[in-house]
């Protein structure tokens, strides 16, 4: 499949990431250098928790700032890029094919897991968006299962875009005073190191069996919806699992902000 769109899995961190000049930030704006124009973007945010898979068919999606106690001007930014309704509509038919229940949403909007990697990754807003929603109560091999439905749209010049948190414990950064720039304690980095290591190995199952296998997985993820992104997009890569990690820092010493390209 050398001509299949790649996926990305991002990691959105704070929604302050959008301006913070990080070392992610940085990283983020240049991932289109390196991609070919996608036609349509679907991402799959940690932010959009429904019981079944929703998908958006708002033609003119708004920007939702789903967060508090954050500046002003946080709240005002706006990501105006067009709905991608037939997109939403054709990824709705792929996985009701696959057997899987969906609601289609006429006005869901782009939440912050959403628009703030995409206001980094294509700032001018001119490529049609839809999202899908996760389903936290259900497992990673299910998620893997939703993204191996929608491998077609790879080849339609569709990029996947999955947008959670390799690391995401805000109780650990609430309780340790963590500085933006704080160091990654061992039990972070040697989690990230093991999700990379898995991923780079093509080891399926043990992603999808991460919390009773991976280092501190608990610990890293009190509840694993900010990575369940990852594995839709493991599922829609390839059965081989290619991939390799584009990038590799920590923000708030809890949050690693790795991304990757699959397939």
């Amino acid at each position: 499949m050398t001509d299949a769109f790649p996926v990305l899995f991002v990691s959105h961190g704070s929604p302050l990431l959008v301006g913070d000049g990080s070392q992610a930030h940085e990283f983020l704006k240049t991932v289109a250098q390196d991609l070919p124009r996608p036609k349509n973007i679907l991402v799959v945010s940690a932010h959009w928790e429904t019981e079944t898979p929703a998908v958006s068919l708002s033609v003119e999606p708004p920007t939702i700032h789903d967060f508090v106690g954050f500046p002003r001007a946080l709240h005002e930014l706006r990501y105006p890029a067009p709905g991608a309704k037939d997109l939403g509509k054709k990824t709705a038919c792929l996985l009701e094919a696959a057997g899987l229940s969906v609601r289609r949403d006429p006005s869901r909007g782009l939440d912050h897991g959403a628009w703030v990697p995409l206001k980094l990754i294509y700032p001018k807003a001119d490529i049609p968006v839809t999202q899908l929603s996760i389903q936290p109560h259900e497992s990673p091999a299910y998620h893997m299962r939703v993204g191996e439905a929608l491998r077609s749209l790879r080849d339609e010049g569709t990029l996947i875009l999955a947008s959670g948190s390799i690391t995401h414990n805000l109780r650990a950064y609430f309780q340790g005073g963590f500085g933006r720039d704080a160091a990654m304690p061992d039990w972070v980095s040697i989690f990230s190191d093991w999700i990379a290591e898995a991923l780079e190995q093509g080891r399926i199952k043990d992603l999808a069996n991460y919390r009773e296998l991976a280092p501190f997985a608990v610990r890293n993820h009190p509840t694993d919806e900010h990575l369940l992104p990852l594995f839709v997009a493991c599922g829609s890569a390839s059965d081989s699992l290619l991939s390799r990690r584009l990038h590799k820092s920590g923000a708030y010493g809890v949050l690693a902000m790795d991304a990757y390209e699959l397939g």
